[in-house]
């Protein structure tokens, strides 16, 4: 019997030992498939963020601000007869696109606009922030038509209020 006990425990130590190195060949295969993969995905992620950002950098223009002189109108005479009148500074803000050649080479037509369009209003139509908020889309829109090309207009972005007196 010690014979055969002899003689099973190296062919046991002989197979365990295959299984063992077998399994940490299969684990050291998978620790450097995981390693790779994990690799590639990390590079093909910051490659595509790198290919996002010139993309979002060209969306982007740099702003400018045209400053108008102030205007000060008599506006819409209130329904009870009451009488006021508006003083205000603007600010227009636009990219930096050939629009702003275009804003100041038609200034006089553009203030024209715009006056008239203030003396329209009630005091009680723009004494609010909706009111201002409205005012400012209204005199956008003036001037994007006066530009009158759609893809200049669209730089035409926002009429900042610097000033806002109402007496």
């Amino acid at each position: 019997m010690s014979a055969n006990a002899e003689a099973g425990s190296p062919a046991k130590e002989s197979t365990g030992g295959k299984k063992k190195m077998v399994l940490l060949i299969l684990v050291a295969i998978l620790s450097i498939g995981a390693g790779v993969g994990g690799t590639w995905y990390f590079m093909q992620s910051q490659q595509g963020e790198e290919d996002e950002e010139p993309k979002k950098k060209k969306k982007k223009k740099p702003i400018e601000f045209i400053k108008f002189e102030p205007f000060t109108v008599n506006l819409h005479p209130e329904e009870d007869g009451e009488r006021h009148y508006l003083q205000v500074e603007i600010s227009l803000k636009v990219d930096q696109t050939e629009v702003v050649g275009i804003i100041k080479e038609k200034m006089p037509e553009i203030r024209n606009k715009i006056l008239l369009l203030l003396s329209s209003k009630r005091a009680s139509e723009i004494f609010n922030l909706e009111g201002k908020q409205q005012l400012g889309k209204s005199i956008v829109e003036e001037i994007q038509l006066i530009v009158g090309d759609e893809d200049l207009s669209e730089d035409v972005k926002e009429a900042l209020f610097i000033s806002f007196i109402i007496q």
